[in-house]
C-alpha cells in the first residue's frame, strides 16, 4: 500500500516538443505495486498547454483546480475544477490552461508499454 501526499513527489517539467510550461508528478505506477493503472498529476502554469497528441489507450482526467479548454478532435470545450473527462483511445487531445493561475489535474492511464519513459 502506498499513502504518501502528493507534494512529497518532485514535480518533473515536461520538455516533450509541443507542450508549454506543464510539470507532471507520477503519484501511482507499476512501481508501487499498482498491477493495473497509473495515476499522474499534471499542472499546467498560466497559458500552459500539453502536447496535441494521440495513443492507443484511454484515460480519464478529473480537473482538480483552475480553468481551461479541452482540444478534442477539433472541438473546443471548456473544462473547469469538478470536470470529469473521458479521453478515448487514438483520438487527438490537448488541454490548455486560460486562467490566470495553474490549471491541475489528475489522470489515470492503463499501465501500458505505450506509455512515454517521460511520464512513468
Amino acid at each position: 500500500m502506498k499513502n504518501t501526499p502528493f507534494s512529497s513527489i518532485p514535480g518533473r517539467p515536461i520538455t516533450i516538443e509541443g507542450a508549454l510550461n506543464v510539470t507532471a508528478r507520477v503519484l501511482i505506477s507499476r512501481a508501487d505495486g499498482a498491477p493495473n493503472f497509473s495515476m499522474r498529476m499534471f499542472e499546467l502554469g498560466p497559458a500552459g498547454h500539453t502536447l496535441h497528441h494521440k495513443h492507443p489507450y484511454e484515460h480519464v482526467v478529473y480537473i482538480l483546480e483552475g480553468t481551461g479548454e479541452l482540444i478534442h478532435e477539433g472541438t473546443t470545450q471548456p473544462i473547469a475544477a469538478g470536470h470529469a473527462i473521458l479521453v478515448p483511445p487514438n483520438e487527438i487531445h490537448q488541454f490548455r490552461n486560460t486562467g490566470p493561475g495553474s490549471m491541475r489535474f489528475l489522470c489515470l492511464i492503463p499501465n501500458a508499454d505505450a506509455i512515454p519513459d517521460k511520464l512513468k
